[in-house]
């Protein structure tokens, strides 16, 4: 198929659609926000945590019968709440994350203790100081929750096993986290998700990878 350069805003939307459009500039924005803590190694694994979790969700939602704009866009503002934390106290959270292990959600208790809140908390604060969607609410906030067999398939929850998969391939927010197998992270997904989401975590690391060096390299 013949290309063509872009040339005015009224073409990209036209070549994009509006629903990918709004997944771009929302990728944008978050990665504006960050600003130079981006250069910090530590906060710059917050943009990339965000980002993988956006690229996973956006795959889960594609294999199965979701909006995969929708979750995209749920999958990059997940952690919002965390850059709240770092506008609060960059050098601080930063060091944060270089030394806490354990869960993911264990994370929590100590952005609690230092911050008086934590960025699930702070995520919720954002949902209405932005005056975003209430669906953001439970997205921001429970996606550390634990799932149960038979939880329903829905937005929260597919962001909830996305953001456990970008972590198991190699996208966690803090290096000590603690991983949940993949096999077990499969296990999680209605059948025709499982059956049709790539089942090698290695391959999508890569495919991960390769997306976000893409982003990074604009």
């Amino acid at each position: 198929m013949r290309r063509f350069p872009i040339s005015s805003v009224l073409q990209a939307i036209a070549m994009l659609g509006i629903k990918s459009l709004r997944g771009v500039c929302i990728t944008v924005g978050v990665r504006a926000y960050l600003g130079e803590s981006l250069n910090h190694q530590s906060l710059r694994a917050i943009w990339r945590h965000s980002l993988a979790c956006a690229l996973v969700a956006q795959q889960l939602a594609r294999a199965g019968s979701m909006d995969k704009h929708a979750a995209y866009t749920a999958g990059i503002l997940h952690d919002i709440g965390r850059l709240a934390l770092v506008a609060i106290s960059p050098k601080q959270y930063a060091a944060l994350l270089e030394t806490h292990c354990g869960s993911a959600a264990s994370i929590l208790e100590a952005e609690g203790e230092l911050f008086g809140l934590d960025h699930c908390e702070a995520g919720l604060r954002l949902v209405a100081d932005w005056k975003l969607p209430s669906d953001f609410e439970n997205i921001v906030s429970d996606h550390h929750s634990p799932r149960q067999k038979g939880d329903p398939w829905d937005l929260p929850g597919l962001v909830n096993v996305s953001c456990r998969m970008a972590d198991s391939a190699g996208f966690a927010v803090f290096r000590g986290c603690d991983l949940t197998p993949y096999p077990d992270l499969l296990e999680e997904l209605p059948d025709w998700e499982r059956k049709t989401f790539c089942a090698n975590v290695d391959l999508l690391t890569l495919e991960i990878s390769s997306k976000i060096n893409s982003v990074e390299s604009v």
